[in-house]
């Protein structure tokens, strides 16, 4: 886990968001919805039983018609994070999972702290989520809820998502490995990783992947004849690796990697392959600036 110093210099960072809030709460982004704040949206005609402080005088002057000043209402937007927490995460000597831990960690401070509505989400296990606003004082409920995550089994991305309760418009945050068969190809029976973005943009969600992988993926140093066991399905695989089978398999990972940025692009969402073996604060202020409203 991150310390509290490295939260508190988070304070200036927001996230994203592609699309207006309309929900009712109170909070830090523009609605739709018209409001009484400060800013300025528009004019309209008057109709009876508006709020004759409202109205402005001097277009009366030049027009000889009543119009109502409308200014932009601050609502709560809505976070939504779904954490990968298939067994594959559980890898590497830096394991996928802490940093899946502390990326959710740092999107959960980011919403709170910009008084959005934050739904955190087990992707194993939809059931188990956290709901919470109210600002960064529920942090520690964030914080509680991580600690108790475990890493094991698989995980069905898309009927995960298909899980939420969506409200409206807002940013859905994908923190996973995404090495899972019906993610990794396309495939006629429409699932994968298109059809997941398809419907995130269906639902009026901007997609943010976190693709997390280790170190140890990124950078294979393996050789000889090798025995490799699937750690969700126990299914093994035996073959031999050298430097031919370490190009070709680098060569897929760029393939991978550049064809989910730029499904992601698509949906005017972010993509950031996150290195387990990255240090920490250039990851978070340097690498996830692209998410980040700044």
């Amino acid at each position: 886990m991150l310390d509290a110093k490295f939260f508190d210099s988070l304070s200036r960072l927001q996230l994203q968001m592609s699309h207006k809030s309309s929900l009712n709460m109170s909070g830090n982004r523009k609605s739709v919805q018209k409001g009484i704040s400060a800013e300025f949206s528009d004019f309209r005609e008057y109709m009876p039983g508006d709020d004759l402080r409202r109205m402005d005088w001097n277009v009366y002057a030049r027009l000889d018609k009543l119009y109502i000043r409308e200014y932009m209402e601050e609502k709560e937007a809505v976070v939504s994070v779904l954490i990968d927490t298939s067994a594959s995460m559980d890898y590497g000597e830096r394991s996928k999972a802490e940093l899946a831990v502390d990326l959710a960690a740092v999107v959960s401070f980011l919403a709170l702290n910009n008084m959005d509505r934050l739904m955190l989400y087990d992707m194993k296990d939809m059931s188990r989520r956290l709901s919470v606003g109210g600002g960064r004082n529920a942090f520690a409920k964030v914080l509680r809820w991580l600690e108790k995550l475990t890493f094991s089994g698989e995980t069905d991305m898309l009927s995960a998502a298909k899980k939420m309760q969506l409200r409206g418009p807002g940013v859905t945050v994908l923190i996973s490995d995404f090495l899972h068969p019906h993610m990794l190809e396309k495939n006629p029976t429409g699932q994968g990783y298109e059809k997941l973005l398809q419907y995130l943009e269906y639902r009026k969600q901007r997609p943010v992947v976190l693709h997390t992988l280790a170190e140890e993926e990124l950078r294979v140093t393996l050789e000889g004849a090798l025995n490799l066991i699937d750690a969700e399905n126990g299914s093994k695989l035996r073959l031999t690796v050298d430097g031919a089978a370490i190009d070709r398999y680098e060569k897929e990972l760029s393939r991978l990697t550049e064809r989910m940025k730029r499904g992601c692009s698509a949906s005017r969402g972010a993509y950031v392959l996150c290195d387990t073996g990255r240090d920490r604060r250039q990851l978070i202020f340097q690498d996830l600036r692209v998410i980040y409203d700044i």
